[in-house]
């Protein structure tokens, strides 16, 4: 498979362990923001736009979770960084396991949030593909009306979680959920993952349930689970002080190790 990889927009803040917080779907980077105050000081905190989100370009009608994985690759060597702390959020988790498989070396760390490792059951797949060809017809919209009262629990986060949806390309989104249809299973390769992983998980999360994320952690050779009361799918928007603890207690372990 001939991988490409774009130049990504990002944002970087604070020197030490590099610490790469990638977005989920339909978002940007700017849902990291929370966090980036409680890092900082700890850690080079990295926030990129994955392709087509954000400002970041796109060159594929379909961005497979192997390509943008290609893409953070890309982007730690243009910022001379050898190997990096990665935290995933929803399709971000997708893009981190599959880093995980292609470059287990370049991995100091994993967090995994309100995400899962198994591919979409046939049903799943066909509604990507539905909302995708609906996109292209409505533009966004078709997902901003709907989609951040699934994401999250705070009435407060609903309408800036719409503005950022609304604020996202319309080809990005529908090349990601066509990546997103066809990305394969990574159980297979989850016992292949050495470093240490938190998996984040939000209790009241109903698009990655809580026992979804339970199994993966019971899964990976080196995880723990840290489930947030209050949280649903946007935990790090939701309850940023407890995700910025287990994001540094992989920092503390990455600098412990070297």
């Amino acid at each position: 498979m001939e991988c490409r990889p774009v130049q990504l927009n990002y944002e970087e803040f604070g020197q030490g362990v590099p610490l790469i917080l990638i977005h989920g779907f339909p978002l940007d980077h700017s849902i990291w923001q929370p966090v980036v105050a409680l890092l900082e000081s700890h850690a080079r905190v990295i926030l990129p736009d994955l392709r087509g989100f954000g400002k970041s370009p796109l060159d594929e009608e379909v961005s497979s979770m192997r390509l943008m994985a290609e893409d953070i690759a890309a982007l730690m060597d243009g910022l001379k960084i050898e190997k990096a702390i990665l935290a995933g959020h929803s399709m971000g988790g997708y893009v981190c396991l599959n880093f995980a498989r292609v470059y287990p070396r370049r991995l100091l760390g994993l967090a995994l949030v309100a995400t899962q490792a198994a591919e979409d059951t046939l049903e799943r797949r066909q509604a990507r593909l539905a909302t995708a060809a609906e996109v292209k017809r409505k533009g966004v919209r078709v997902v901003a009306g709907s989609m951040p009262a699934r994401l999250t629990n705070q009435p407060d986060l609903l309408e800036p979680l719409k503005k950022l949806i609304l604020k996202t390309p319309s080809k990005g989104v529908q090349a990601a959920l066509k990546g997103m249809a066809e990305r394969p299973d990574a159980t297979d390769w989850l016992t292949e993952i050495t470093v240490p992983t938190a998996v984040i998980a939000g209790a009241q999360d109903t698009l990655i349930p809580p026992g979804r994320s339970k199994t993966l952690a019971q899964m990976l050779n080196h995880a723990w689970l840290v489930e947030i009361a209050g949280a649903s799918h946007m935990p790090m928007m939701e309850s940023p002080v407890e995700v910025a603890d287990a994001l540094l207690q992989l920092v503390k372990l990455a600098k412990s190790a070297g």
